[in-house]
């Protein structure tokens, strides 16, 4: 396999790419700044340029697999300046794909996988989403999710496989949303946020990033949540964070009507619920490393101790 990848420098593709060196996967890469073009040791990096919709067509010599992850933060204030740039990191990355690799001359490659969220699922504390479940346009975040995933399928013409992966919370001790969750558990200020029922589909980063893999290597077609098994309730997360941690956690939920003054829209973050399904992936046969939650963090927490 030789693999192009988006997003190669954040939290999941630098994990892809650790895994891929591992197993002798050779690794195209594309970067928006000539500092980091050599930055990757063992793949090559390339220029591109989403917002002028320019770049650097020999990315494409020789791939046949594109993993499609890049996209600006959802984290950030979401001040007009920064909704378009999470809008615009999405949709115009994915467009110059395309446009690239149908100027590179080089016909239909054998998979092309692009990374999705969650987030395009609609609030609820009791159903249990699937991916075929009806999405509707009902939030910002599935306003973005929605526009994302459109673009990227008009991508599926360039692969005899094209996939989409639906990615969930994602556990790792190098960043995202667990390093934010832990820092007040590790100073004993760890609560849950709103009624802390709201349900948390996670996953494990080493788990997601076998799951991108696996899916490439077995000609994987459609969508896909990625996703562990066993979702838990925000509250069940956060004690679950202060137990790995050896931190009681016993202050009082943080009530809804602070986290929507303080944090405006943004708030669905950690008070939106979405318990989602992951039996078609277990289907299909892939394999989680990490089914429990206990274990995921312990693993995560053990390492950097």
């Amino acid at each position: 396999m030789k693999l192009l990848i988006t997003g190669a420098t954040g939290l999941i593709g630098s994990s892809i790419i650790e895994n891929t060196q591992k197993n002798d996967i050779k690794v195209h890469y594309l970067t928006t700044r000539k500092s980091k073009i050599n930055s990757i040791p063992g793949a090559i990096g390339f220029l591109w340029n989403p917002s002028t919709q320019e770049i650097d067509i020999q990315c494409f010599d020789g791939v046949d697999t594109i993993i499609h992850l890049a996209g600006a933060s959802i984290s950030k204030r979401w001040t007009s300046k920064n909704k378009k740039e999470i809008f615009d990191s999405r949709v115009f990355s994915t467009q110059l794909l395309k446009k690239g690799l149908e100027d590179s001359g080089t016909g239909k490659i054998k998979t092309i996988i692009c990374a999705s969220a969650i987030g395009i699922y609609p609030n609820s504390f009791h159903e249990t989403f699937t991916e075929k479940n009806k999405i509707l346009n009902e939030n910002y975040l599935q306003e973005i999710v929605i526009a994302w995933e459109n673009e990227s399928r008009k991508l599926s013409s360039l692969a005899a496989n094209f996939s989409i992966i639906r990615i969930g919370l994602v556990l790792s001790a190098r960043g995202g949303l667990l390093t934010k969750l832990a820092l007040p558990v590790k100073l004993m200020a760890g609560s849950a946020f709103g009624s802390g029922s709201q349900w948390q589909s996670w996953i494990h980063i080493s788990d997601l990033t076998l799951l991108f893999l696996h899916c490439a290597m077995n000609n994987w077609k459609g969508l896909f949540n990625a996703v562990s098994p066993n979702p838990v309730t925000q509250l069940e997360l956060i004690k679950e964070i202060g137990k790995a941690l050896n931190r009681p956690v016993f202050l009082p939920n943080i009530p809804s009507f602070i986290l929507k003054f303080f944090l405006g829209k943004r708030s669905i973050l950690v008070l939106g619920s979405q318990k989602i399904s992951a039996k078609l992936i277990l289907k299909k046969g892939f394999s989680f490393q990490f089914l429990s939650l206990d274990s995921a963090l312990r693993e995560i927490y053990d390492k950097k101790r």
